[in-house]
């Protein structure tokens, strides 16, 4: 098998509300398109990001949409910027930066970046 794109969609009360915001922190311009009632699908770097609006209910584990960015940190301060409850920026010499957050409906995020 061979992939050749990935989607990843997760889930969110309120579809324009989660939309405006996916598109407020990430810096998203795209059009977006709904290929179903109730999902909005947005291009989010090398993914595509559906948003469905469902009760995000919390069952066992939860996965966490990690993201590679081109400098953590700057990222961190834009975000922390725009009022967002963001966890610890991590620095991990010679390896990587990391913070995690999460969206209003409370799916784990993770922004990061490689660093030498």
């Amino acid at each position: 098998m061979k992939v050749t794109s990935a989607t990843v969609g997760l889930p969110v009360r309120d579809l324009a509300a989660a939309e405006a915001w996916y598109r407020r922190a990430f810096e998203l311009t795209g059009p977006a398109v709904e290929p179903a009632p109730g999902v909005v699908e947005i291009v989010l770097g090398p993914i595509d990001l559906q948003l469905s609006e469902e009760p995000p209910e919390r069952t066992g584990a939860q996965v966490t949409l990690r993201l590679g960015v081109e400098d953590a940190s700057a990222d961190y301060a834009r975000l922390t910027g725009l009022g967002l409850a963001l966890g610890p920026l991590e620095h991990v010499p010679g390896v990587v930066d990391y913070f995690d957050f999460v969206d209003p409906d409370g799916n784990a995020l993770s922004l990061y970046s490689l660093n030498s």
